[in-house]
């Protein structure tokens, strides 16, 4: 069993969004795999590396989104994505200063955006997104 597993109460969008959040539920997997077998230090360069780039790219695209859509919590979608990516980026220097322990923070942190964020903040999204759809129907 995968130590985090995708639900459907974190579905965004049946699309991109949902197919980035699913990259990271496979990074997740993928670091605690490596940190339960003790090779943590071993990947976390790489997932870190590969994480910050994915990260970025997908926050961008997601707030082009909210705001062609005139998102109302933009702002504060915005503050809670760059507090997420500078975590990330402490993490990386903690990592590149030698910190043994990165591997376990790094999978707590994204265990937590990924219960938290994805499913309180992202889920306003979707709700607002279904509204218009149903206003643009109506």
């Amino acid at each position: 069993m995968a130590y985090f597993e995708w639900a459907n109460d974190m579905v965004i969008d049946n699309g991109p969004i949902d197919e980035d959040h699913r990259k990271l539920v496979d990074l997740v997997n993928e670091l605690h795999t490596a940190t339960s077998q003790g090779r943590g230090q071993e990947v976390v360069d790489k997932l870190l590396t590969q994480l910050i780039a994915d990260t970025e790219e997908h926050l961008r695209e997601e707030e082009r989104v909210m705001e062609q859509a005139k998102f109302t919590n933009l702002e504060r979608h915005k503050q809670g994505h760059t507090h997420f990516v500078n975590k990330l980026h402490e993490l990386r220097q903690k990592q590149q200063q030698g910190s043994v322990t990165v591997a376990s923070q790094l999978s707590s942190v994204l265990r937590d955006w990924l219960s938290l964020h994805i499913r309180r903040n992202d889920k306003e999204l979707r709700q607002f997104l279904q509204q218009k759809s149903r206003q643009r129907s109506a």
